[in-house]
């Protein structure tokens, strides 16, 4: 009698457990995983102002557009009164990522034709087709944004023991031929509000 209790007992409590999770779920927040602006805003999280030492301005990838907005970064953190270099001083790390989820890429590279990587070798076998339906939770799901995106995210570290200093991230829907420019517009906004924290605008091109 007592063991058939304990046993109906603890299936009670791991169906309020399952039955429960979903709702707690949804508005869990993880530590350390930023949620980021909406598309078309600009968000500044300054721990403190940006000190006026010495910025290594490093791109998390290389690529011709992260060069060409890098050097606008350079250009602002020099304005702000920083020497700027590759290496020494504390350390800004820049992502700069261009999504064309309906043009099929991004700007972190591409396949060829048929689903090969780019780095497989003339007359190599093509890659099985994925299944066009990926078994996954329909309500998870999150759709592709309207318009091929630029987004760009900057981090600022303490040479001495990694601390982060300051955060920025921009993004605007934008077609390849004019990245650099809106990319600029973001670098700009985020410069001219980079002491306080605040989320704006992006001053994305119409």
């Amino acid at each position: 009698m007592h063991f058939t209790a304990h046993v109906s007992a603890a299936f009670a409590a791991l169906l309020v457990f399952f039955v429960t999770v979903p709702v707690w779920a949804q508005n869990l927040v993880i530590p350390g995983v930023a949620q980021g602006p909406k598309l078309g805003e600009m968000e500044v999280k300054a721990y403190q102002k940006i000190p006026k030492t010495k910025v290594a301005v490093q791109l998390t990838s290389d690529s011709h557009l992260a060069r060409e907005l890098r050097r606008q970064v350079m250009v602002r953190l020099s304005q702000r009164g920083n020497e700027v270099g590759f290496s020494g001083g504390n350390v800004m790390r820049m992502d700069v990522s261009f999504f064309d989820l309906l043009g099929g890429g991004n700007n972190r590279g591409g396949g060829t034709i048929g689903g090969q990587p780019d780095y497989a070798p003339p007359g190599s076998n093509p890659r099985m087709a994925l299944p066009d339906n990926a078994i996954r939770r329909r309500d998870a799901v999150t759709p592709p944004p309207p318009a091929p995106t630029l987004r760009i995210t900057l981090t600022l570290y303490a040479v001495d023991g990694g601390k982060v200093l300051w955060t920025a991230t921009g993004s605007c829907a934008t077609q390849a031929d004019n990245a650099q420019r809106v990319g600029e517009t973001i670098i700009n906004r985020i410069f001219d509000h980079a002491d306080t924290n605040n989320v704006g605008d992006a001053g994305c091109p119409i």
